[in-house]
């Protein structure tokens, strides 16, 4: 297993001499704080985060037909995730939900 100090481990790796995290944890982590930082800035709505949800629910709903290709499974947890974090971004920070259409 590459190790930071390891040449062969890839750019960005974090320091030390521990193995490598799952790189999916590490974006997973990035981008949950991303949002975070968005919605606590107000660059993002309560509704924004609903319907970045319903979107990533749709894609794994019918990942066979997505013109962006994804694995199904991977959509099927990436789906789980994004209603977690919706959940937890409306209970923390609250405002208004979107509009249905």
């Amino acid at each position: 297993m590459a190790t930071a100090l390891d040449p062969s481990a890839p750019i960005g790796a974090p320091l030390g001499t521990a193995p490598m995290a799952d790189p999916g944890d590490t974006a997973l982590v990035i981008l949950q704080s991303l949002l975070c930082l968005l919605r606590e800035k107000n660059m993002l709505t309560r509704a924004d985060i609903e319907e970045l949800s319903a979107k990533v629910q749709a894609r794994a709903a019918d990942h066979d037909h997505d013109p962006i290709p994804c694995c199904g499974a991977g959509a099927t947890r990436a789906a789980d995730e994004m209603d977690r974090i919706d959940r937890y971004l409306g209970h923390r920070y609250g405002g208004k939900h979107r509009r249905h259409s």
